[in-house]
């Protein structure tokens, strides 16, 4: 199964629509700030391998944001992607801050646990802010080496948060100390999230408002350019946004995706996914090498172990947009906690369909909870029409949920796991897929006892 034809700017794109999902943004967040910053960087007269690092900076801003999901609830007793995207609109003035927490901190305390947060989160802002920032940024940027980025991306990522005044985080670098693409990728992002909420002028008028404080004069003036010719504005609003920022990166960088830099990228996305709440952590590894476990006993090719491998690492892909105030709740959920967490198959779906190379791995995303009884979600198919590699992972994954610790339970052991799997089998799972996993699973452990 040959990927040649694949460019990685058709790819990334694609992927930034889970990064968005994370941060609680409108869809398209990070197409739009990447046509907002690159079309500065090209009023600065950046050149060719200039604005390719700068494109990249920004589609990929937000790709450490799924490592502090969790913290953020648990600090704030709320929902992490709201409380995300509602923070997008600060500008981290001690009173506005303050009026944001007594607005979202907590709704679901009572009154006298609510206030007594708000006053110890307030108190602890400076330590908490670093705390997660630092998280974000530092392992964002690690994630993207491992996707083969320059480090010119990497150090973007590592400074999104710095401020021109020197009062950003995490290190509270100053001036052209900043790396450049992190001062377009922030500048791009505010103009966004106004420019979606409240239109043109807002975008402006807040990003100028934060010259010479949060953003590079310079670069501030470039978009006042760029910003009064409508057409910069209506081409944000275009359908076909994404397919321009593809053709426009493609033009400055043809890099084609082989089949080993897709499975890299595959696998360090695997980590973004997990990364969303400490239940999951190194789950979809796991699945990857169940399923394949699985498809080795049933002589599936090579290409097609291969093939299933993405699948598995990317099944949960859509996780990224659920709140971690229902991935993470120790107790039973109810009946809207409950419908968001069966909406994420379909999530996964529209992320992974959004690219070529992954159209085919879109179908296990949004089938992996599907049942043979046609119970299962979110569409309620059954039989025939579950793919083979969709009840594959759907094997492996029960099987490693089972045997990893969950919220509302404990690790069960292996034995207990496949005895529940075969209650499974038959109503849910199929039968030849879990018989190939305990076949895998008792070689492994002859292997091992050699």
């Amino acid at each position: 199964m040959s990927h040649d034809e694949v460019q990685l700017a058709e790819l990334v794109s694609a992927l930034s629509h889970a990064l968005d999902m994370t941060e609680g943004q409108p869809v398209g967040h990070s197409i739009r700030a990447c046509w907002i910053g690159v079309q500065v960087g090209i009023d600065l007269g950046l050149n060719s391998a200039e604005l390719t690092d700068l494109y990249y900076t920004i589609l990929l801003k937000d790709i450490g944001c799924s490592t502090t999901a969790a913290r953020v609830c648990q600090l704030y007793l709320t929902d992490d992607i709201m409380f995300k995207r509602k923070a997008k609109f600060l500008d981290h003035t001690a009173p506005q801050f303050l009026r944001y927490l007594i607005a979202n901190a907590g709704m679901k305390q009572n009154l006298i646990d609510r206030f007594k947060l708000i006053i110890d989160t307030a108190l602890q802002t400076g330590e908490i802010s670093f705390e997660l920032t630092d998280t974000r940024c530092h392992r964002g940027a690690d994630i993207a080496r491992q996707m083969r980025f320059s480090e010119a991306v990497a150090q973007g990522i590592t400074d999104l948060d710095e401020h021109w005044d020197g009062k950003g985080l995490p290190r509270k670098k100053t001036g052209p100390a900043i790396s450049l693409n992190a001062r377009v990728a922030l500048m791009a992002q505010v103009t966004d999230v106004f420019f979606a909420s409240e239109g043109a002028a807002a975008a402006l008028a807040e990003v100028k408002r934060r010259a010479g404080t949060w953003f590079d004069p310079q670069l501030v003036d470039a978009l006042m350019r760029i910003g009064a010719d409508p057409a910069f504005w209506s081409s944000l609003a275009d359908p076909a946004l994404q397919e321009r920022v593809v053709a426009f990166e493609a033009i400055k960088d043809a890099r084609p995706v082989n089949d080993d830099y897709l499975d890299d990228i595959a696998a360090a996305f695997a980590e973004v996914i997990d990364a969303k709440t400490p239940y999951t952590s190194g789950h979809s590894d796991r699945v990857a090498l169940f399923s394949n476990m699985i498809a080795v006993e049933l002589n599936l090719s090579d290409d097609e172990c291969r093939h299933l491998r993405r699948a598995a690492l990317l099944h949960d892909i859509g996780k990224l947009g659920v709140s971690n105030s229902i991935l993470d709740k120790p107790g039973k959920l109810d009946d809207d906690e409950w419908a968001e967490i069966k909406r994420h198959p379909a999530l996964g779906r529209a992320v992974l369909s959004r690219v070529a190379a992954f159209r085919d791995l879109a179908e296990v995303a949004g089938n992996h909870h599907e049942r043979l009884d046609g119970k299962g979600y979110p569409v309620g198919i059954a039989g025939d029409e579950i793919d083979l590699h969709s009840r594959i992972v759907a094997v492996a994954d029960v099987f490693d949920a089972l045997t990893a610790d969950r919220p509302y339970r404990k690790a069960m052991s292996p034995d207990q796991a496949l005895a529940i799997l075969d209650e499974m089998t038959g109503p849910a799972l199929d039968a030849t897929c879990v018989a190939a996993l305990k076949a895998a699973l008792i070689t492994m452990e002859a292997a091992k006892a050699a």
